[in-house]
């Protein structure tokens, strides 16, 4: 409730702020205004608001700005598909790249004036509105977007792809939630662009019916009030567009995130017809020169049998996790505890495990496991709000009801005191289910804690 109260006063000194602001400007217009006296140069601000309130209760300005408007989001939507294919094929092209982005950045720097008249060279008035808003977007969301895509998280990419978290819902879970901020950054700059490059062509073009058109006739006119008024609409609808489309965008992040929780395991047959596949459920690993940067490995030829448990032993940098990461490849689709921490930090920690859960898993099911690991858990806590033990746990939870025929473990029960590594130890034998048990450890303990009499030191 405080939290509450605080939030609101802070949002009235925000617009106590605003307001003193919109004041001092008003003040210096009627001042300049007053001094100028021409009201065909500039019109005061009782002038420009009778002109703004007749243009209002005219049903042919919304007709108008409507059109406009429509021309602009038209062109816009074109630029954001076409930015949305180009910054795919140039993340996974490098020469494509390297073709499109000089030919953009020209356009990203030519005057808005001068592609409107080209424009209307080759398309004529008609089109010229959503061409110019296109050309003038593209780059702007092209540019973002392959920033976004080359800055995508890949510990985390590896982690839904080994988990067979892919197509679609590998887009809803980690892509998009990644690439949003970069979409959000673009939409707040480039909305407003398109607008103003969309009236700027309909006023060279003199495009009829066009808000573009009202323009230049106040312009002709010196009409300097209704130039004023058209322009104040133009602003607002400018703002009520870039804020409708930055909060579909935002609440897009959730809804993406929702869905690939909602539909987990979809596409997997479960846990029991991927153990059933021989590469699934026996690993037969021959090292070999795969690692030459690891020596420990040279050589080695790691097996474990179908129900097989085997323990990797050695020093910290010796080349357990290249081992387990070779053989998380081998045995695919599998589930993994990773060395370091991969998990979505500003979502649950039961959606954390739910995303990549057994098509058969509930949310039940699902939280009943958590609370038996992590006693005293809130299982809709954000993990990045958990201790580095809890967090370490809510990982072997996934790990545990992940799809697939073998668990591999790295270091799973670092950050963990004996009792809570002893009572995880319990928990992961009693669900092992029959599956293939790989860990990488360098404490003997927790091989004993998992039962693993087959031991490897590197």
């Amino acid at each position: 409730m405080r939290a509450f109260a605080r939030q609101m006063a802070e949002r009235m000194k925000a617009v106590a702020a605003a307001g003193a602001v919109a004041a001092f400007w008003l003040a210096v217009w009627v001042l300049v205004a007053g001094l100028v006296a021409q009201p065909l140069i500039l019109p005061g601000p009782g002038a420009v608001v009778v002109a703004l309130l007749r243009l209002v209760c005219d049903a042919g300005t919304w007709a108008i700005l409507a059109g406009s408007g429509a021309r602009i989001l038209a062109g816009l939507a074109l630029a954001a598909v076409c930015g949305v294919v180009m910054a795919g094929a140039s993340v996974r092209s490098l020469t494509f790249a390297r073709l499109v982005a000089p030919a953009l950045s020209f356009v990203k720097a030519t005057p808005v004036a001068c592609v409107v008249v080209l424009l209307l060279i080759w398309l004529g008035s008609a089109r010229v509105s959503i061409a110019a808003v296109f050309l003038m977007a593209l780059p702007g969301v092209y540019f973002s977007l392959v920033e976004g895509l080359t800055q995508v998280d890949q510990s985390l990419e590896q982690m839904f792809h080994l988990h067979s978290v892919r197509g679609w819902r590998l887009f809803c879970a980690h892509t998009w939630r990644e690439v949003l901020p970069f979409v959000l950054s673009c939409a707040r700059a480039v909305i407003g662009m398109s607008w103003k490059a969309g009236v700027a062509a309909e006023l060279i073009g003199m495009a009829t019916g066009t808000v573009g058109e009202r323009i230049y006739q106040a312009k002709l006119l010196i009409e300097t009030a209704d130039l004023l008024a058209w322009t104040v609409l133009v602003v607002a609808a400018s703002w009520v567009c870039e804020r409708v489309l930055v909060w579909l965008l935002r609440a897009s992040g959730p809804v993406a995130w929702r869905t690939a929780v909602r539909a987990h395991g979809h596409g997997l047959r479960g846990r029991t017809g991927a153990a059933s596949d021989g590469a699934a459920a026996e690993l037969a690993l021959a090292v070999g020169d795969r690692a030459p940067w690891a020596p420990a490995l040279d050589g080695l030829v790691l097996h474990v049998p179908a129900g097989g448990r085997t323990c990797v032993m050695g020093a910290s940098g010796v080349g357990k996790s290249t081992l387990l990461a070779l053989a998380a490849g081998e045995c695919a689709p599998c589930s993994m505890v990773f060395q370091d921490v991969r998990l979505v930090e500003d979502a649950s920690a039961l959606d954390n495990v739910l995303v990549c859960a057994d098509a058969r898993v509930d949310a039940s099911s699902a939280a009943a496991l958590l609370r038996l690991l992590v006693p005293g858990i809130d299982v809709h806590a954000r993990v990045a709000e958990l201790s580095g033990g809890q967090r370490r746990r809510v990982e072997i939870a996934r790990a545990l009801l992940c799809p697939g025929g073998a668990v591999i473990l790295d270091e799973p029960f670092t950050g963990l005191d004996i009792a809570a590594r002893d009572a995880c130890a319990e928990v992961v034998l009693d669900l092992l289910d029959g599956r293939m048990l790989l860990l990488a450890t360098h404490d003997a303990a927790d091989a004993r804690a998992l039962d693993i009499s087959d031991i490897i030191t590197l």
